[in-house]
């Protein structure tokens, strides 16, 4: 059995640990833009780009099968999907640039991209 000495040390070590993981989660959560629009790839090509404040319902059908992208309220998601995983639909709603619902049995992705501004441009070349 362990003392209390070595007992609190564990605690405080967890509770240390925890802090850090809210810690990160919050900045990831505060540093992340919305996104400005919805790209929807398939086999690595963009097939289609939607705005995310404009509610849309799309079949998004080819010869590996279908899924149903919805935008709804600024968020993105799949609703229905005829894979036989349906981790897509699992993903739950997307919002922020750079998060993503992948499909890999319909080689499907969807990502949340933002508005490109003069001030996110790092270099331009002529």
């Amino acid at each position: 059995m362990k003392d209390k000495k070595s007992l609190r040390r564990d605690i405080a070590l967890v509770g240390v640990i925890f802090l850090i993981g809210a810690a990160v989660a919050a900045a990831v959560l505060l540093l992340s833009k919305p996104g400005g629009s919805v790209e929807i790839r398939r086999n690595g090509q963009v097939q289609t780009v939607l705005p995310l404040e404009k509610d849309t319902r799309l079949v998004l059908k080819d010869e590996s099968g279908s899924n149903t992208l919805v935008i709804e309220n600024g968020q993105a998601w799949i609703e229905q999907a005829d894979c036989p995983d349906g981790l897509c639909m699992k993903t739950g709603k997307i919002s922020r640039t750079g998060q993503s619902i992948i499909c890999l049995p319909h080689r499907l992705s969807v990502e949340i991209v933002g508005e490109t501004s003069p001030s996110d441009v790092d270099v331009i070349v002529k």
